[in-house]
């Protein structure tokens, strides 16, 4: 009876700790926000923040304030620091654009793997047990570096089938293995990867900002239509794009505006593929044709309201509409995915035109009371009329270098 209360009291304890373990690690260890913006940290009981220092960072454009907090265990014991960025309130101008999309992949993306028939006939898997995983990008070969398909296929050649070393980047990490090139019935040497070295699609712009040149678009990343994993690039165009068509949504079929990016004019240049958007510098401001009068405060948490709202979209070449919709729930917690905010269209005119929710109408700015509060991401399938939206102040910290 009495090893079976102290085993009792044993597991409890250690259901205790893990708790406290989770409560921390999932407590970030920087964390940025706008001026005005509270600091909101989910924590256990007994854990408690006390600001350590303020800083001012003056290396950057428009002054980055930085504050220390200092997580605490019972007030007295350390437990770690937490770096807050302090972003000064910022202005952008609402696009609403549609524009085309082209990344060019940091390496090559692995986005599948298959059996290779050697000249003996036999079947390799020369891939097994070296760790390389659908998703996956190789990023050199033997120290050289690989940046698109054909140089990959190139160097596998040279190799005449002798082991080769690859690097690769999974999951954020790079790591390293051997492979041996398995020699084809063509005189040919493969690995049994199917690679891909870029991608390419339409969605909207969301805001310009003027202060920095910069663009924010999408309010969600671009995924490897095989893999369904953020695509990582070493590159990317941003283009006008020519509206050919607009297929309505219905109930279980989403619509999507189709385009073409053929022969259209360069906008900028993009250099991050985020979850919450893609980022890049404006080189034309003329191809965006905004109205550079209409800038505007990117709205804190606390000011977003349920209610009515607007959003920008285009579905004629060149025209730009406002369109009137209902913010039906608000998650101000929200700071690890692009559903902030569920929403539904309501204006009779998008409605007829598209059913609601469209493929191509991710990054749709949101207005409301003269002030960005996000960009549109996700449609529901079953209900086009409704969908999600991602807070603006997480597509402009994300677009921010805060080290």
């Amino acid at each position: 009876m009495i090893k079976n209360w102290k085993k009792a009291v044993f597991i409890f304890i250690l259901i205790i700790i893990y708790t406290y373990i989770i409560a921390i690690d999932a407590i970030p260890n920087q964390i940025v926000i706008f001026e005005g913006e509270s600091i909101k940290v989910n924590s256990a009981m007994g854990l408690g923040i006390k600001e350590e220092a303020v800083t001012t960072n003056t290396s950057r454009s428009k002054n980055t304030a930085s504050k220390i907090l200092r997580l605490n265990l019972f007030e007295n014991i350390f437990v770690k620091d937490i770096k807050v960025s302090i972003l000064p309130k910022t202005t952008v101008i609402p696009v609403g654009n549609i524009a085309g999309v082209k990344l060019y992949t940091d390496g090559v993306l692995v986005v599948g793997m298959s059996e290779i028939e050697g000249i003996d006939e036999k079947k390799y898997k020369p891939y097994e047990n070296t760790g390389i995983e659908e998703g996956d990008s190789i990023i050199s070969i033997n120290q050289n570096t690989i940046s698109s398909t054909d140089e990959l296929i190139e160097t596998v050649n040279r190799s005449e089938g002798k082991e080769i070393k690859l690097k690769y980047i999974h999951e954020e990490e790079t790591k390293e293995c051997s492979i041996t090139p398995v020699k084809t019935g063509n005189n040919e040497y493969k690995l049994g990867l199917w690679v891909r070295d870029s991608a390419a699609g339409v969605g909207t712009v969301t805001y310009y900002e003027p202060s920095t040149k910069t663009f924010g678009a999408l309010g969600h990343g671009i995924t490897d239509i095989d893999t369904e994993k953020l695509i990582h690039i070493a590159s990317g165009e941003f283009v006008t794009t020519k509206i050919l068509n607009v297929i309505k949504g219905e109930n279980g079929v989403p619509g999507k505006i189709q385009g073409t990016v053929e022969e259209q004019k360069n906008i900028g240049t993009i250099s991050k593929n985020t979850k919450y958007g893609i980022y890049g510098t404006v080189k034309n401001l003329s191809t965006l044709n905004i109205d550079t009068s209409r800038e505007m405060e990117v709205a804190l948490r606390k000011e977003i309201k349920i209610g009515k709202a607007t959003i920008l979209c285009s579905l004629d070449n060149q025209k730009v509409e406002e369109y009137e919709i209902e913010i039906e729930k608000i998650d101000t917690q929200n700071s690890y995915n692009n559903k902030s905010m569920k929403i539904r269209v309501t204006d009779k005119r998008l409605l007829e035109k598209t059913g609601g929710i469209i493929q191509g109408m991710s990054g749709s700015p949101i207005i409301q009371n003269g002030k960005f509060v996000g960009a549109v991401t996700h449609v529901l399938i079953n209900n086009p009329q409704e969908g999600y939206a991602v807070f603006g102040d997480m597509m402009i910290k994300e677009s921010k270098e805060v080290s």
